[in-house]
């Protein structure tokens, strides 16, 4: 198998969708081409599911921040949000260019924005929602990325931040990067420590509303969903139905787990 030298973020999943036998992996992260198709399966999927949970059926103004292909954007513009999606990388596979194509193909209204989250090109107070999916631990500037965003938003808005890796020490770094899925492609993963992210939060002036551990939600079950994991748990233990584990199991599970580089997701309002 030849791996190429040189990796740019569109290369590198250029190059996975190449790989027959990486074709899982590819449809899991919703690189899967034609996009738009990519895009419909992404909305009604578990996890925007459970995403559409925690928006209690808002809308207004939405701003993705690190859009990347745009499949979240398309989602919420879907559900009614007049979206912006922000994204630095302006390539037509997996940036900018590839937002603009699914917006068109579509005919969703998405506003492309081609700008990194650490400095934002709106006026304080112009969304009801910033939302960002795996974006936080990207961040160049943990603490400047969340600011901006708790700048922008109005008051009484959320901030939603999806599927960060989280590590326990500075000493999980190397057991995370050597376990990922793509760091060894293209070499631009990261994690912080729980504590980083509801430290940058707070700091953003937001107030913390939820903190979803690795097994309470779809969202960061993805593609696996906590029906299965009930009923692996099930088997397990001999249980008749996956229905006898209860929720709080999961919960308590996730709160435990000490896996590097496990997801958590953060719910937080603009008092």
């Amino acid at each position: 198998m030849s791996i190429p030298e040189t990796r740019t973020w569109e290369e590198a999943v250029q190059w996975l969708k190449s790989q027959p036998d990486r074709a899982d992996l590819v449809r899991a992260c919703f690189y899967d081409d034609p996009l738009e198709a990519s895009a419909r399966r992404f909305h009604s999927g578990t996890e925007w599911a459970a995403v559409q949970k925690l928006l209690r059926g808002r809308k207004g103004k939405a701003l993705e921040i690190g859009a990347g292909r745009g499949i979240a954007s398309y989602a919420l513009a879907r559900d009614g949000w007049q979206v912006t999606a922000l994204e630095p990388d302006p390539s037509d596979v997996v940036g900018a260019g590839a937002i603009q194509s699914l917006s068109n193909a579509t005919a969703t209204n998405i506003e492309v924005v081609t700008e990194w989250g650490e400095k934002l090109p709106f006026a304080d107070a112009s969304f009801d929602l910033v939302y960002c999916r795996a974006v936080l631990h990207h961040a160049r500037d943990l603490r400047e990325l969340c600011a901006e965003a708790g700048r922008v938003l109005r008051a009484g808005g959320l901030m939603l931040a999806t599927r960060e890796h989280v590590i326990s020490s500075k000493t999980d770094m190397d057991a995370f990067l050597k376990g990922h899925n793509l760091h060894w492609l293209y070499g631009g993963e990261n994690a912080f420590l729980l504590e980083e992210y509801l430290s940058a939060i707070r700091h953003a002036k937001l107030r913390i509303v939820e903190v979803i551990n690795p097994l309470e939600s779809d969202i960061n079950l993805f593609p696996d969903t906590k029906s299965s994991v009930k009923a692996r748990g099930a088997r397990k233990l001999r249980l008749p139905s996956p229905a006898l584990v209860p929720d709080l199991a999961l919960k308590l599970a996730g709160r435990f787990s000490q896996r590097p580089g496990r997801l958590y997701s953060f719910v937080s309002a603009k008092v």
